[in-house]
């Protein structure tokens, strides 16, 4: 046979006779692009859909803990209301650091995950209705949906982690926003329901809308990357493990949880039984805290595409501290009647401000990815990610009970001293909540006395 006709056939396309060679043609597919494109901007919008359902009872913790305290539909001592949302959001976290490490090293199940979190989160919404002691809300509303909520959670997650490479700040800055945005009318609404329909049937409906915005987002949510059909573990690469710089800044990131969700869990009644405001303007506060968390989202993941991580870290916790120590611990109580307005000014200043500090804490995450990338270029970013969701958790889940003693202590200094935030009931908590933003910025911390020590 002529050489150029025993060529023309090597050239041919072989059939497929066994699954490596199957296998080894998917492998040579062109996969989409990152960063643009049709598939990276519908990942990204299922994304920010998923937002709503994962986080939403979170989000408006500190209304329904008000309505149930002053109600009657549960039995018993309501002492633990304030443990429902931190541990619905504190397994979510938690459960981050095992799921995306799962996910990582058995791809195979990354198409399982995400139904059985749905089958979950909406089994444990509809049981929360039925609840009638505090420990019942939180075995449903709290573990359960947790649970579900993480296995939803991590896969979109990781899904994102592969479909934006130089954009991955703004693309989790984002995701982000439309968690904050959902934080904007869900107070309005779950308030309007609690007052018109009460618990339960609030939280069946809140369940109907669970059910529907994943379904409506599941099938958009792809991976990028094809995962193996194979069985076999993948290997890990958890060198990164041994960076000091991971450390020092998930060590920042571990801090700022501890304090991070008392705001939201605890404004609503600050605002009516410290400040003497209406409920209204607390369902307004909070509506403020979550709106200004958008831009805060978005400017600060923006800025970790082009600033270093440790600078943009020490921006959010400083300015969200501040806003804590100033804006809330001085805003007047009802026992002040020297400035009437004076309350409402001040804390409508703290919402601003710490929704956009605070609120974009967790689009860092992407510089943090980069940052550590930088120093080992061969590091699975998605267990990175894992693990600092698992950091927040710690903090998350550690508030509860922290919050409760945190309230137990109570004033500062006795509330006939000045009528301000630090001589109520919720003094140790500012204060608390102040201090834990600004070591947020420990990163910036040990690499500025690192520096300065090695010179």
């Amino acid at each position: 046979m002529p050489s150029h006709e025993l060529a023309s056939l090597r050239s041919l396309p072989h059939p497929p006779s066994s699954r490596s060679s199957s296998r080894s043609e998917l492998e040579q597919l062109p996969l989409p692009p990152v960063d643009q494109g049709k598939g990276a901007w519908l990942m990204l919008a299922a994304c920010c859909v998923i937002q709503l359902p994962v986080w939403g009872y979170s989000l408006v913790s500190g209304i329904f803990q008000e309505y149930f305290a002053t109600h009657k539909d549960l039995q018993g001592s309501k002492g633990g209301l304030a443990m429902v949302g931190t541990t619905s959001t504190g397994i979510l976290y938690l459960l981050s650091p095992v799921t995306f490490t799962l996910l990582t090293r058995h791809p195979h199940l990354q198409k399982y995950c995400a139904p059985v979190g749905l089958v979950l989160t909406v089994g444990g919404s509809l049981l929360s209705s039925f609840a009638t002691t505090v420990w019942q809300l939180i075995a449903t509303q709290g573990v359960i949906c947790g649970l579900g909520n993480g296995l939803v959670f991590s896969p979109t997650t990781l899904y994102l982690d592969q479909w934006f490479i130089r954009r991955k700040g703004l693309a989790y800055g984002i995701m982000w926003a439309a968690k904050s945005i959902s934080g904007v009318a869900l107070p309005f609404v779950a308030s309007a329901c609690l007052d018109s329909f009460g618990a339960r049937t609030t939280l069946r409906a809140w369940t109907v809308i669970t059910l529907l915005t994943i379904l409506a987002a599941l099938p958009f949510v792809k991976p990028r990357i094809p995962p193996s059909p194979s069985t076999t573990p993948q290997p890990l690469n958890l060198a990164f493990l041994k960076l000091v710089t991971f450390w020092m800044l998930q060590l920042g990131n571990i801090i700022q949880g501890f304090g991070y969700f008392l705001p939201s869990a605890y404004l609503p009644s600050y605002s009516t039984t410290a400040a003497g405001l209406s409920a209204t303007t607390g369902t307004l506060l909070l509506a403020l805290f979550n709106a200004t968390s958008v831009a805060g989202g978005i400017v600060l993941g923006a800025l970790c595409d082009r600033f270093a991580v440790f600078n943009i870290m020490l921006l959010s916790s400083v300015g969200s501290g501040l806003s804590v120590l100033l804006f809330w611990g001085l805003s007047t109580s009802a026992s002040s009647a020297s400035y009437p307005h004076a309350a409402i000014a001040l804390l409508t200043l703290f919402s601003i401000t710490y929704g956009f500090f605070a609120g974009g804490f967790s689009s860092t995450w992407s510089g943090v990815l980069t940052q550590v990338k930088r120093e080992m270029p061969s590091l699975e970013t998605g267990l990175v990610f894992g693990l600092l969701a698992g950091g927040r958790g710690i903090g998350s889940v550690a508030s509860g009970p922290l919050s409760s003693a945190l309230m137990q202590q109570g004033s500062l200094a006795g509330k006939e001293s000045g009528g301000i935030g630090y001589t109520t009931d919720y003094g140790a908590l500012i204060l608390f909540t102040g201090v834990t933003a600004i070591l947020g910025g420990w990163g910036w911390i040990w690499r500025y006395s690192s520096g300065c020590l090695s010179r």
